[in-house]
């Protein structure tokens, strides 16, 4: 494989690693959320990314906005959950790889970013075995196949940081056609009485469209979301963007997968949209 690819790192694990399989998988989720209205003026999504059967019907919400739209670019920023690092790490070359095809780079838009701010820096290392940004793969290469993405892991998720990159995307998208989509998961491991109080502060920020109380609450207490850096970020550039208005589609746990609800991961889709 040329080395600028992302070789898949949980293909057949996290989700089918047989390219038809995984595509029956998908539009059966997309199927199931036919009931979710598309919105007008699409700015940015949020979408979990957990295992395929866990956060899929979840995330098919979000994915459906995607659907019958010419869109060049998306941006994805996400979190890194196994390597430690201050700012946003870009994969700013080459592709991503999935059973469904590689999703090539935005190299342009790469460049541009890395020279708007300090706070982004080239780095493929974080990004070898991290999962946010390849759980939205399958949903990506079956709904906008011909667009470019721009990969983004934030670690340290700090203010300043979230800020920083949320700055910098909105201004670089302004005249663009461009995507943003921050994943997360919201509150881990918890029963789901306890979870859902959790998950409800964070729906509420993103229903009223308030990406600084978000950042409060994640201040005080970051069991909210794990992905809670990449969401500021995003909501923030999205608000930058001209997005004035933010709807939860769809929320759920894994708990309404697996049966057990005595400890549980709770999935949100959302948009934000200029209308």
């Amino acid at each position: 494989m040329n080395q600028d690819i992302r070789a898949a790192a949980v293909a057949g694990t996290w989700y089918p690693a047989e390219g038809d399989q995984l595509i029956r998988e998908v539009d059966a989720y997309l199927k199931a959320a036919e009931g979710t209205p598309p919105v007008a003026d699409l700015v940015a999504l949020i979408a979990p990314h957990a295992g395929l059967m866990y956060s899929g019907p979840v995330a098919a919400h979000a994915y459906r906005q995607l659907l019958n739209r010419p869109i060049a670019t998306i941006v994805l920023v996400g979190p890194s959950h196994f390597v430690a690092f201050d700012g946003v790490a870009l994969y700013a070359h080459g592709g991503f790889d999935s059973p469904c095809g590689v999703a090539r780079i935005d190299e342009s838009f790469a460049r541009d970013l890395l020279a708007a701010t300090p706070i982004v820096h080239e780095d493929r290392g974080p990004h070898r075995r991290e999962h946010s940004l390849e759980m939205q793969m399958p949903f990506l290469r079956r709904v906008a196949p011909e667009s470019a993405i721009v990969p983004l892991l934030i670690g340290h998720q700090t203010e300043e940081t979230a800020r920083a990159l949320g700055d910098a995307l909105g201004s670089l998208a302004r005249d663009r056609s461009t995507v943003l989509i921050a994943s997360t998961d919201l509150s881990h491991y918890e029963n789901a009485t306890v979870a859902h109080g959790l998950d409800a502060v964070v729906l509420e920020h993103i229903r009223r469209f308030d990406p600084d109380g978000l950042q409060l609450s994640l201040q005080k207490n970051p069991r909210h979301a794990c992905g809670g850096g990449p969401t500021v970020a995003v909501m923030q550039a999205a608000r930058g963007l001209g997005a004035t208005q933010s709807t939860v589609l769809y929320y759920g746990d894994s708990g309404d997968v697996s049966g057990d609800k005595s400890s549980v991961v709770g999935y949100m889709a959302a948009v934000m949209s200029r209308k």
